[in-house]
């Protein structure tokens, strides 16, 4: 008796533009690279640029988009196929068709014969880049925040600029002022998280992660966040011991400007999804690894294109043997 063959079919909604934009980026050169296809003719000439783009084009909105529509920006040859740049709602998205018209790639293949179906999810890829970003989100006085700093910065003190770490904060900004902002611990958390932001914007990141230390290892834990008085020596004094101005923070740290700084992580928050602190996302997707300093290292050395050579050292987290857990 032959085999029962099973078919899921999916009502698509409409398409999700941080999904898209995180899952589609080299997920067919993954493919590609690590999988491969077979050959049959898959890359073979048969479509121009612009009838491929049309086809993917047509597909898209034909079969997945529910509202509004995606347009395209531009098309070009990359590695092997087509890649079509798109925008969707002011977001551009990028998607790859094979030279023969016949797949369209975004969280997956995609036979475009057919209608909309699809059989097993994948998996979500990093995409490789020659300098990964890496966004650390943490709520400032957050102690699981505090814990991944102090596990993040063996891992820059070994790759530096070689990789783009950022600590980025989760807060909620109402207005222009600091009285705007609701941070989960208070008023004095969004203030560090203010004074934070003007200091690595104004200053290297060595001298910023220095500070960082210092109130890491301080304040935090130490000083109530209640205690205003003592959370005020006490940043003056990291800041001092990083050679940062402490009048230019003080006059500074809470400007339309900086409170503009804090703004553009909350929209990040929301742009990943981000929900706890400590959050970290590596080119743009969610790390769900163990906390380790040789983990996150790890994690960000497979992002790279070409890993450098400090890839290949193993880093001793500082909380020890164990791995950090837990979040606000």
């Amino acid at each position: 008796m032959a085999e029962e063959k099973k078919v899921v079919t999916i009502h698509l909604p409409s398409i999700n533009v941080w999904m898209v934009t995180t899952v589609i980026l080299l997920i067919a050169l993954v493919a590609f690279y690590f999988i491969g296809f077979p050959s049959t003719g898959m890359f073979a000439g048969g479509l121009t640029a612009d009838q491929a783009s049309k086809k993917a084009i047509d597909y898209i909105n034909n079969n997945l988009v529910q509202s509004g529509s995606i347009t395209l920006v531009s098309v070009k040859e990359a590695n092997g196929m087509f890649m079509v740049t798109t925008i969707y709602q002011g977001q551009e998205i990028p998607v790859y068709v094979t030279k023969d018209g016949s797949l369209l790639f975004i969280s997956q293949p995609i036979d475009m014969s057919g209608t909309a179906t699809t059989t097993t999810t994948q998996p979500t890829v990093t995409p490789k880049t020659d300098k990964p970003t890496v966004e650390l989100f943490v709520m400032g006085f957050c102690p699981y925040g505090v814990q991944a700093e102090n596990l993040m910065k063996p891992v820059f003190d070994l790759l530096g600029t070689k990789a783009d770490i950022k600590i980025r904060f989760i807060a909620t900004v109402g207005g222009t002022t600091v009285d705007s902002i609701q941070s989960l611990h208070g008023t004095t958390e969004a203030q560090e998280d203010l004074r934070q932001l003007y200091i690595m914007n104004n200053y290297n990141q060595t001298v910023y992660w220095k500070y960082l230390m210092y109130m890491d290892n301080n304040c935090y834990g130490k000083i109530t966040t209640t205690d205003a008085a003592a959370l005020d020596t006490c940043w003056k004094t990291a800041a001092t011991g990083a050679g940062i101005d402490v009048a230019k923070v003080s006059a500074n740290y809470n400007s339309i400007d900086t409170i503009n700084l804090l703004k553009a992580d909350e929209q990040l928050t929301t742009q990943y999804g981000v929900t706890g602190s400590p959050t970290l996302i590596i080119n743009g997707v969610t790390y769900s690894g163990t906390r380790t300093s040789d983990a996150f290292k790890q994690a960000i050395c497979d992002a790279f294109t070409t890993a450098p050579a400090g890839c290949n050292q193993t880093l001793s987290s500082s909380s020890g043997t164990a791995a950090a857990t837990g979040g606000c």
